[in-house]
């Protein structure tokens, strides 16, 4: 039996901001890179972009949303017709059934508007707490943190907000990051995440944030010169 992973230990406060921070210098201006022009399109593409990437999302989304950019037209473009566009994305159907749903939900019960209210959103067809969150966040300036497979990961392994589910991370995340910065914190994190510190093969040597990351089996070069004399 291979032993157990190493655990990483907790990140400090100080260390806490001291990551964020850095992240913050790097990337001073995050935003999501979802495509959308108002809430209802940022709402549908989080929708959609569940199991897919947001680049696959964006693509299916610059036909969508030009047929139907609104509640009303996506009600009327029905399901056949939205699945018409996202095929190409994972779990099309489903998604395709949600989104007019959600549609019809807004139109009916919220005069086509997008709720600013967790339970609201939570209970449209489609939408869970992080695509909530994500809304509230990047639609609405609320300061949110939308925990997706990303975030979970970096939270674990760096030590920033250890956690076994995707809310205690969270609830640890709005516990320890200072306040100022914990709207953007949702997009650095996830960028962090996506791009640098990888599921398979973190790239620790270009990570600005290495210096108060606890994570005990960094890679300190890149791969094509680990073992090579200088």
């Amino acid at each position: 039996m291979p032993p157990a992973p190493r655990k990483t230990p907790t990140m400090t406060r100080a260390e806490v901001r001291g990551f964020i921070e850095a992240l913050a210098t790097h990337n001073p201006a995050p935003e999501t890179e979802l495509s959308f022009t108002d809430p209802f399109t940022l709402l549908v593409a989080v929708v959609l972009s569940a199991q897919a990437t947001d680049l696959s999302v964006n693509r299916a989304t610059a036909t969508l949303f030009k047929a139907a950019p609104t509640p009303a037209a996506m009600i009327e473009l029905g399901v056949d017709g939205v699945a018409s566009h996202i095929r190409s994305i994972g779990l099309w159907q489903t998604k395709a059934r949600n989104v007019v749903q959600l549609a019809r939900e807004l139109v009916e019960k919220h005069g086509g508007q997008v709720p600013r209210d967790r339970e609201a959103l939570e209970a449209l067809p489609g939408v869970g707490r992080k695509t909530a969150n994500v809304v509230l966040n990047v639609a609405f300036g609320e300061a949110t943190m939308a925990v997706d497979t990303h975030i979970f990961r970096l939270g674990n392994r760096t030590g920033l907000a250890p956690g076994k589910t995707p809310r205690a991370v969270e609830d640890q995340l709005v516990a320890r990051v200072p306040p100022e910065m914990l709207r953007d914190a949702h997009h650095w994190l996830i960028l962090h995440g996506r791009y640098c510190c990888k599921a398979r093969a973190p790239e620790c040597w270009r990570c600005v944030a290495a210096e108060w990351c606890r994570y005990k089996d960094k890679a300190l070069a890149p791969p094509a010169t680990r073992g090579k004399r200088p």
